[in-house]
């Protein structure tokens, strides 16, 4: 199955992988509900899933997918180079993650590989994983936030109010704020424009 909110992208991953004989595209998702509801329904041998659909966070969609179907692989495929956002993909249950900017014969490769039952990690991937694991390398500010703080981060950073990212994500405002006062503290910033600045120099936002 493949979980996109761009129709032209779901084509396209379409066209690429039933070029190949042995695969095929038997469903399709556009939103977090869609997702949950096609891999209740349905014997899926994987799920390629986008991180960020609308509605909920594609890593709660994937911490989700775990529980439901915990032997369900998943490939993430994401708009967001791998240093922003592949760890917190595998930590959360992810079999692979590949960047929408790699060529179509990658995603097949990933393909294959959780298929046949490994992870897919690319090069770069590994560095950073091997990376993340020693504690001599010195990490981005935003690397130290938690999923959900990270999630109102990207958020506030796209403009979003503290009251519609609650709407959005179905948690009050007052935890927002709390989630967004963390945030603050935890990368040593003081205020929506300088979280905002943070975040357009990471890539951390479209």
């Amino acid at each position: 199955m493949v979980a996109d909110d761009h129709p032209l992208l779901r084509n396209g991953l379409k066209q690429i992988l039933t070029q190949e004989p042995d695969l095929t595209v038997a469903g399709e998702a556009e939103d977090s509900e869609q997702v949950m509801a096609s891999v209740e329904r349905g014997e899926w041998d994987l799920v390629i899933l986008d991180i960020t659909m609308p509605g909920r966070s594609g890593l709660d969609v994937l911490r989700d997918i775990r529980r439901m179907r915990p032997e369900l692989p998943v490939l993430v495929l994401s708009m967001h180079a791998e240093d922003q956002f592949a760890v917190r993909a595998i930590k959360a249950g992810a079999n692979g993650y590949v960047s929408k900017d790699n060529a179509p014969t990658e995603v097949v490769r990933a393909v294959r590989k959780i298929l046949s039952g490994k992870k897919y990690v690319s090069p770069t991937l590994a560095e950073i994983l091997a990376n993340a694991l020693s504690s001599d390398i010195q990490r981005p500010l935003h690397e130290t936030l938690s999923d959900r703080e990270f999630q109102v981060l990207r958020q506030l950073a796209s403009g979003k109010t503290v009251s519609q990212i609650a709407a959005e994500i179905a948690l009050s405002v007052k935890t927002v704020s709390t989630y967004r006062a963390r945030l603050l503290e935890k990368m040593n910033l003081r205020n929506n424009a300088e979280l905002t600045r943070y975040a357009i120099q990471h890539g951390l936002v479209e």
